[in-house]
């Protein structure tokens, strides 16, 4: 925990926050849970004036192509038994850089880095005032919305990535929002949600939710982009 190699970007982004905030080493090091001489050793590597060069790639191609081998044996593993095959096979890598090889397409991966190069040096207190919200389906049979099959475009027949399902099985759509301050009240969807049903979310459960966090308070509201969220009427 006391080396700087042990510190994931995310902390190094704290850090860096924290530093220009005015906190301490001992203060910052204290909020993230790291050792001091960790902090120390960041912000002095950080002070030398060190090319940045971008993010490095955490895998090889040869890593690569042992993870589209594991996936290609059965198209209905779990991103957990994907990871623990890969790193069995001698890949050291995390759980974070398994998910962006297998969910995130390039044009994805361009969106998440944009939004997050926007807000990298958003402070504690900034972030504190962002109210999230999302909505999942919940199904009583083969897991949260089916079950999920890798496969690439073309392949949406083949019999590997087929499997049989119940027609309509019984699920439930929840709706909530959470921040800093805390969480608001969950709102269970009947049907689809649409431009018109994602209205009344907003006026009957999201709206109630940032009055009880954050009351007369300005705050951000940060949903996903799915189509009836970004309806002009919305």
């Amino acid at each position: 925990m006391g080396k700087t190699a042990d510190l994931t970007a995310v902390q190094k982004a704290i850090i860096d926050t924290l530093k220009r905030e005015g906190k301490t080493q001992k203060e910052i090091s204290e909020r993230i849970g790291c050792s001091q001489s960790a902090v120390s050793r960041h912000l002095s590597g950080k002070s030398v004036g060190r090319k940045k060069c971008g993010k490095k790639c955490c895998t090889t191609r040869r890593g690569d192509q042992t993870l589209r081998k594991i996936v290609e044996k059965d198209r209905f593993q779990t991103l957990g038994d994907l990871w623990k095959q890969w790193t069995e096979s001698g890949v050291e890598t995390s759980r974070a850089t398994m998910h962006r090889r297998v969910l995130l397409n390039q044009k994805q991966r361009q969106k998440r880095l944009t939004w997050a190069t926007e807000k990298q040096h958003w402070t504690v207190a900034q972030w504190s005032k962002v109210l999230f919200s999302d909505e999942s389906k919940f199904c009583m049979s083969f897991g949260n919305q089916g079950a999920r099959v890798w496969r690439k475009t073309g392949e949406k027949e083949m019999p590997k990535c087929l499997k049989s399902s119940v027609k309509y099985p019984q699920s439930v759509m929840v709706w909530g929002a959470m921040s800093a301050a805390g969480v608001g009240p969950l709102c269970f969807i009947k049907g689809r949600v649409n431009a018109a049903s994602y209205q009344e979310i907003l006026e009957h459960f999201m709206l109630p939710s940032a009055e009880k966090l954050y009351g007369d308070e300005d705050f951000v509201f940060q949903h996903d982009l799915a189509p009836a969220h970004s309806a002009r009427s919305c």
